[in-house]
């Protein structure tokens, strides 16, 4: 059977090369500790326009967004899918995430991969003058040069996957992350990836999506469960649809549901999502 993850990476290194020729690390690296080091002085700078605040801004919690919600929704921009195709190809980036952050979403998960699922860093970009909602970037992280881009565009989390990447990788990415002061939300599919929440997480979500196939199966959340550390926040995604499942989910101790396709297929995104919550908190 076809292996989508192991196109998807040899096409990410390809293309992370391509952008380091654009912007070489060095440059792109400077960039973001100053506006690390600007972030810290803020509030000396009360005339920046917006533009200007949105690269000064510091990160927000979205571990503590989640844990505080009382439905633990995020919010996911997909316009595209490996196995769907497209899903909303004219979604926009800059109307989408706004709507869903009027409608109750906990936190936004704004996707940047580009040739399978439609994305492009600039959505972040584009989304982040738009709502006060921790945002994820949701791509296939191989390389800290991603990490700096995520924090370079305003994202305030970043998506490691445990299936893209060694324990000894995961580690290193996510301590890398943290010194930016990025999340972490780490991805897993099965029990045998257990060993990759050494790297200490902020979030750890279990993918009821398999990589390699692409089929779905939300029972998967439940099976593994019961052996998950409960001093981690946990997330389930894909392939959740009903607000029902959301309910057992957070009964079988779930804080965060990360659901795009189902918001994405209806015209209007933001609404689906308020009827959607009404009914998980009813």
């Amino acid at each position: 059977m076809k292996d989508i993850l192991e196109d998807i990476l040899a096409h990410k290194r390809v293309e992370v090369a391509r952008e380091k020729r654009n912007i070489t690390p060095k440059e792109l690296y400077s960039k973001v500790e100053s506006q690390l080091e600007d972030a810290k002085q803020e509030n000396s700078y009360p005339l920046i326009d917006q533009k200007e605040r949105n690269i000064l801004r510091k990160c927000c919690s979205m571990r503590k967004s989640l844990a505080e919600s009382a439905s633990g929704i995020i919010a996911e921009f997909k316009r595209k899918s490996p196995s769907k195709g497209w899903i909303k190809a004219d979604g926009q980036a800059s109307v989408i995430p706004a709507s869903y952050s009027r409608n109750g979403a906990s936190a936004l998960s704004i996707l940047t991969d580009e040739l399978y699922f439609g994305g492009h860093l600039d959505f972040i970009r584009q989304a982040r003058p738009t709502t006060g909602l921790p945002i994820l970037r949701k791509d296939f992280i191989i390389d800290e040069y991603q990490l700096y881009q995520a924090r370079w565009a305003g994202a305030d989390a970043v998506l490691l996957i445990a299936a893209a990447l060694s324990p000894a990788d995961c580690t290193r990415l996510t301590e890398k992350a943290h010194s930016l002061g990025l999340e972490v939300l780490l991805e897993i599919h099965s029990e045998e990836e257990l060993e990759y929440v050494t790297a200490q997480p902020d979030m750890l979500g279990v993918n009821n999506r398999h990589l390699g196939t692409f089929h779905t199966d939300v029972e998967n959340s439940f099976r593994i469960a019961s052996l998950l550390p409960s001093e981690i926040l946990l997330v389930s995604e894909s392939g959740i649809s009903q607000p029902d499942t959301v309910k057992r989910l957070r009964a079988a101790g779930f804080r965060g549901f990360l659901i795009g396709e189902t918001f994405m297929r209806s015209d209007d995104p933001g609404q689906a999502l308020h009827d959607f919550i009404q009914a998980v908190v009813s």
